[in-house]
């Protein structure tokens, strides 16, 4: 396919500061020469251009690179070709349709722990992480909006939009790199405080039920406990009893979507306020005040503690986020029971 000058979609969004002078204006169909970067380099090639062609359905970057008009050091690659420092890249002519940007506002976060290879935030409850799925931009976006001279930034892992607290985002490629290989293998120790009905036994209880992905009639993403789904362990502490509740601390063994919602909700606890896997007229219950308990309008899921080794230094570090206020208020207004 020698020009996607006839595709229309998505404009364009302007490539990362790390790019900006050596990335001519896609909409300008012009042939790019990019100079892979030391924080680029052990990419694939695919996703390089996945990345920096926002925009261009994957399927045409995939048509692009079987044709050979993308080239490294003006050889023919394979999707699979992982870049080199110093690699020269030739991307063919793309354009997209001119179109109204839909620019993320710039925004920060609360700031838990930040240094030249990471920055870890305490992310709201109702801010996604990221756009997509009719979300417009999330966490992601409105940092690099805030930014420009950020040469790299990219999330190491996922919050629901509907969960607070602890988020890692990589300010280099290699620690991004390093931090994925610790997820990987399972070593990153990831704690969550979460408050369900009912009455609550075991000071600690261990939860493995395979999960299994799916999409409701609208496209909505929604998990299930199916016996051929990936096999799911969490293990949970119970750190106060209230009556009618128990506010538990969730340690996450594998990191599958809605993991701790489909866990608990499958257990016979639904937490307080989830609005896709709890209990409806609950949650509508507690939207208001009623006499001395106050109202809770959000799930009470709320990420506190991270620890994982620092990719550059090799140190163990752990990071905290105190409850949200909302939260705290809420279990303040609770009779606790010994």
């Amino acid at each position: 396919m020698k020009d996607l000058a006839r595709f229309s979609g998505k404009e364009v969004k302007k490539p990362l500061p790390s790019q900006s002078a050596q990335v001519p204006n896609p909409a300008a169909a012009q042939v790019q020469l990019i100079t892979i970067s030391d924080e680029e380099a052990g990419q694939r090639i695919d996703n390089f251009l996945l990345r920096i062609c926002k925009g261009v359905p994957k399927s045409h970057i995939y048509r692009v690179l079987r044709s050979g008009e993308v080239r490294v050091n003006k050889g023919r690659i394979d999707q699979t070709y992982r870049l080199a420092e110093g690699d020269m890249v030739r991307i063919p002519p793309i354009r997209v349709a001119e179109k109204a940007a839909n620019t993320a506002p710039g925004a920060e976060f609360k700031i838990i722990f930040e240094d030249s290879h990471l920055l870890i935030i305490d992310k709201p409850a109702g801010v996604a992480v990221h756009g997509g799925s009719g979300v417009s931009y999330g966490v992601i976006e409105q940092l690099r909006a805030s930014r420009p001279d950020a040469k790299f930034l990219e999330l190491v892992h996922r919050l629901d939009r509907e969960t607070s607290g602890v988020l890692l985002l990589a300010k280099k490629r290699s620690a991004l790199t390093n931090l994925h290989e610790q997820i990987r293998d399972g070593e990153p120790d990831k704690r969550y405080f979460v408050l369900v009905q009912g009455e609550w036994k075991n000071s600690r209880q261990h939860i493995k039920l395979p999960l299994h992905k799916y999409s409701t009639p609208d496209g909505e993403r929604r998990v299930r406990v199916q016996a051929d789904g990936m096999p799911s362990h969490t293990i949970f502490n119970l750190r106060q009893k209230y009556d009618g509740y128990a506010l538990l601390e969730a340690e996450l063994k594998t990191g599958r979507t809605h993991q701790i919602r489909v866990h608990l909700a499958s257990s016979g606890f639904p937490i307080a306020g989830d609005d896709k896997y709890g209990d409806f007229a609950l949650n509508r219950a507690l939207q208001k005040a009623d006499g001395d308990r106050a109202p809770l309008k959000r799930m009470f899921l709320h990420a506190h503690q991270i620890t994982f080794v620092h990719p550059e230094s090799g140190k163990q570090m752990t990071f905290n986020a105190p409850l949200p206020p909302e939260c705290d208020r809420f279990l303040r207004s609770l009779s606790k029971v010994e």
